[in-house]
């Protein structure tokens, strides 16, 4: 599933080419998506200019003054930038061509992703009201962890996981920042001291930060915007690596089914 370095890299490829641009057309070939496509009212963005664009968690928002499209590429989904005229391929669902030259296709084999179109206020939608900081931002810290955690007595890697406490911090990135702080992931939120959320705070901005310089982390279907893959898979540390040495002792990396997610870990480096 990608996940917020994979949904950032994306942004970052398709920007470039949405930036001022006026939206041309919108073609939907298929509306069965997670939620129905609202069709024609996406057709009524045609002719107007974008605005502006961001990510919120694993949202990719486009912004006009006619509203905003709100995209998710939900378990295997990838927005790719194409000629016009580029032939279609299966599960290519949504093509918003741009500047009369240009499409942001979206391909979702699965079908989980999203394309909705949100008015103002854009943040007050039920997908986007509850959710918690930005991982990257100033606003979120050790102290921020510590404070949220206090009443929480579930294990840490949950509470990591949690979007209400901090969005994109999915399973892979989850694992990696917990092997990085020296923290089990079956240690109780509640009990762990202000001290190891400061340095698990900066590990999961770290690891967050050196997965997008790498372009995400391609284990099956995510390709980035020009169709490349991502690349921090060669510095995964202990996810998917259960049965294998831990590169940082002699140990056998481990697999625990925490939240119905498999969970990677290192017995001896991570005894916080």
């Amino acid at each position: 599933m990608p996940e917020l370095p994979e949904v950032e890299t994306t942004l970052r490829g398709i920007e470039p080419y949405l930036r001022n641009a006026i939206i041309t057309n919108i073609e939907v070939r298929n509306p069965n998506l997670r939620w129905p496509v609202p069709t024609k009212k996406l057709a009524g963005l045609i002719g107007h200019e974008v605005s502006g664009t961001e990510r919120r968690a694993k949202y990719i928002l486009v912004h006009t003054l006619q509203g905003t499209i709100l995209l998710h590429l939900g378990m295997s989904g990838s927005l790719s930038v194409l000629d016009k005229n580029h032939s279609v391929a299966k599960h290519d669902h949504i093509d918003i061509e741009v500047n009369a030259s240009k499409i942001i296709r979206l391909n979702d084999p699965r079908r989980f992703g999203c394309c909705l179109l949100v008015k103002p206020p854009v943040f007050s939608h039920k997908l986007l009201a509850n959710l918690g900081p930005e991982p990257l931002g100033a606003d979120f810290d050790g102290d921020y962890l510590f404070q949220q955690s206090r009443s929480r007595a579930v294990c840490l890697k949950t509470f990591i996981m949690d979007g209400k406490v901090v969005v994109g911090v999915g399973n892979i990135y989850a694992s990696e920042a917990l092997y990085r702080a020296g923290l089990r992931p079956t240690s109780i939120a509640k009990r762990v001291s202000r001290v190891k959320y400061r340095n698990l705070a900066v590990a999961i901005k770290d690891i967050l930060k050196g997965a997008i310089r790498a372009g995400g982390t391609t284990l099956n279907d995510f390709t980035q915007a020009d169709g490349k893959p991502g690349y921090f898979k060669q510095e995964l540390q202990v996810y998917g690596r259960s049965g294998e040495v831990c590169h940082g002792c002699d140990s056998i990396i481990k697999s625990k089914i925490i939240g119905q997610r498999n969970t990677f870990y290192c017995p001896s480096c991570q005894k916080g």
